[in-house]
């Protein structure tokens, strides 16, 4: 076994391959860039190593930096982590020529599965049945069309070399084809330098399963039983289960011995993945599964996987790699209760799922679960990489048990002023369709005004504006025994109110940039103290504490800032600040200025000023944190003014364009 690895890669995979390799006494190596010189892998690893600036191309994806930094530290092993370089032959190729341990399949597997197209016919000739599609050389225009036309609507175009939902767009109609291509081959070329694409049949109730391979240098291949992927996002996991709810055993059979069949056709080593599209119209059966694509490296979701099976998917990685055969057979790999992962993203389902950037004032995950992390409190979400900033993973006896267990958990989500899909997480995890196994990739789209409503109580808002009430008084006690009990726990010594407080105020408030107010009149009984709050018609008892505020018998988390208090509600943080800082926001809001939700690039401007556009209507394309994101006119009217061009680096809120609405324009 090598004595050293350097982890090619950053943030929550880092800190992951990490703690495996502390515990079996490895010695750790970080990379990192500029950007995260701060970061928590750089300060879990034994030595760390900067590589470059912030750009991935110019630290995470530069191989000879990667290597410089292996040869630096003497670094015995490089794993490579999820994304960047990890499916990337020529650094595998690179690392095994600089005589050190690739903890990685062989290079030929890599390309024999980086390809879709190519796949695919290695695949058919395996035995493993693949989607309908076109796979051809002919990359025209001309020709594509020909060939979706011939397949049928809908279609996915899908970039040759894409994965994690890049350069994959759904057309709907032949008239849009052109557009959609577009859009692929632009993403595939800025994601991965390649921007040819194929077209597959569009599948109306798709499910996405895969399964876990993992084989070693004796040609023994085995499974570790499958995954449903399915509730997806643009593409995009987000949630994840195993097993596949609904796959009876002869189902399972078959498709796990299509994985096994299909890693051994490219004499796998290592951990790998086999990703299956399943049409569910009428459950899964083994005829209507068919291979998608291999992944050749480690998956975000392998936590789901290590959970029903009891195995360490990266310990099995370094002992493979390290010439060990797998460490166990088939036969004993359990299969044991239900496993679920949610990813928690740093972004704003509220606002279009925006990524949602800045340094993490608050930071509170729940403890009672698995947590994969690469952030704290304190740190950064950084524009410049992936927003995923943890993963919730739970293992319960049952689905319908690990559903509920994980539901709470995103509920107990705090952070702040990043924003999350938290709540969002918690409601798909809720919902009825999901919690029966009733799931295919389009469950997202089509329950997204159910799962994105934001019913704000006004328990919540009685509370936040009785918090600004007291938010010059000094929060200074120490918790209590007693506290269990809302009302005996705070005393005079700790607020004041009682003593010189009129006997009733009117607090005026923004709660989430909406103005509210609400009638405070202070209580007190015994030892016991209050505020009787009057809103809208109801009464609520709410006294405020050291990291909350009770509400009744009900304690809400909070964070207090200087001019600023945030509960956290069901994983919604609600923000509250005085009136008077919100004053303009609604104006800014609709005042037809399209502007920069965060720093990037525009890689796309579809009109000119003067141009007439409808509410919805693209207008440009930002391009941040890896993904695309295309800026709408916010209702019908005339572009006015454009000031920005194909290729310019924008900043943070900045006016990309102007609309005027089309009655003031007349």
């Amino acid at each position: 076994m090598f004595k050293s690895v350097l982890v090619a890669n950053r943030g929550e995979i880092a800190c992951r391959v990490f703690r495996t390799a502390r515990a079996m006494g490895i010695r750790t190596i970080a990379v990192y860039s500029e950007a995260d010189a701060d970061a928590l892998h750089v300060r879990e690893a034994d030595e760390a190593v900067l590589i470059g600036p912030a750009a991935a191309r110019e630290s995470y994806l530069d191989a000879a930096k990667v290597l410089a930094a292996a040869k630096e530290t003497g670094a015995e092993a490089i794993h490579p982590g999820y994304g960047f370089l990890s499916e990337n032959a020529d650094f595998a190729e690179a690392v095994t020529a600089a005589g050190l341990v690739w903890i990685g399949p062989p290079p030929a597997a890599i390309r024999a599965m980086g390809l879709k197209d190519a796949a695919k016919t290695l695949m058919d000739k395996a035995g493993v049945p693949v989607t309908p599609g076109y796979l051809g050389e002919d990359q025209s225009l001309e020709r594509l069309q020909k060939e979706a036309d011939a397949i049928g609507y809908p279609v996915l175009i899908k970039a040759v070399a894409g994965g994690g939902g890049k350069g994959m767009k759904k057309v709907e109609r032949s008239a849009d084809f052109a557009a959609g291509l577009a859009g692929a081959q632009r993403e595939g070329e800025a994601s991965f330098g390649d921007p040819r694409v194929l077209i597959e049949k569009y599948i109306t109730r798709p499910r996405h399963i895969e399964v876990q391979v993992f084989g070693d240098s004796t040609g023994e291949v085995v499974h570790l039983y499958e995954r449903d992927c399915s509730l997806q996002r643009r593409h995009q996991k987000v949630i994840e289960e195993a097993p596949a709810p609904g796959m009876d055993a002869e189902t399972r059979k078959a498709v796990t011995d299509a994985a096994v069949r299909a890693a051994k056709a490219v004499n796998y080593v290592g951990a790998g993945t086999i990703e299956f599209i399943a049409d569910a119209s009428e459950g899964l059966k083994a005829d209507r599964i068919w291979f998608m694509e291999m992944n050749t490296r480690l998956q975000v979701e392998h936590p789901v996987t290590e959970a029903i099976t009891g195995v360490d998917l990266v310990e099995w990685q370094f002992r493979v790699a390290a010439g060990e055969p797998i460490p166990l057979k088939q036969a004993d790999i359990p299969l044991n209760g239900w496993a679920m992962e949610a990813r928690l993203y740093a972004e704003d389902p509220e606002n279009g799922f925006l990524p949602s950037i800045g340094r993490l004032d608050h930071f509170r995950l729940p403890d009672d679960l698995r947590v994969d992390t690469g952030v704290e409190q304190g740190g950064e979400v950084s524009q410049h990489y992936d927003p995923m900033i943890a993963k919730l993973i739970v293992h319960e006896d049952t689905r319908e048990a690990a559903a509920g267990r994980l539901a709470d958990a995103c509920c107990e989500v705090e952070v702040w002023p990043v924003r999350t899909n938290a709540a969002f997480l918690a409601r798909c995890l809720d919902h009825p369709r999901f919690v029966s196994g009733d799931v295919d990739t389009a469950f997202i789209g089509a329950e997204e005004e159910t799962l994105l409503a934001q019913e704000l109580s006004d328990e919540i808002v009685a509370a936040g504006l009785t918090d600004l009430f007291e938010a010059s008084r000094q929060r200074s006690r120490l918790p209590t025994d007693d506290e269990i009990s809302p009302w005996s726990g705070l005393r005079e010594t700790i607020t004041g109110f009682r003593l010189n407080a009129p006997d009733r105020s009117l607090i005026t408030g923004s709660v989430n940039g909406i103005a509210q107010e609400a009638l405070l009149t202070p209580k007190r009984q015994d030892d016991a103290s209050w505020f009787e709050v009057s809103l809208n018609g109801q009464t609520f008892q709410v006294a405020p504490g050291m990291e909350g505020i009770w509400i009744g018998d009900r304690y809400v988390p909070a964070w207090f800032g200087a001019d600023q208090t945030v509960l956290f509600d069901e994983g919604h943080a609600v923000a509250f600040t005085p009136a008077s800082t919100v004053a303009g926001a609604a104006a800014a809001a609709s005042d037809g200025s399209l502007r920069a939700p965060m720093p990037g690039k525009i890689v796309a401007v579809s009109a000119e000023p003067g141009q007439a556009v409808t509410k919805g209507q693209s207008i440009v394309v930002l391009e941040a944190m890896k993904m695309e994101h295309a800026l709408a006119a916010p209702f019908d009217g005339t572009v006015g003014e454009l000031g920005v061009a194909v290729g310019d680096q924008v900043t943070d809120g900045a006016v990309l364009a102007t609309i005027t609405a089309a009655e003031d324009a007349a």
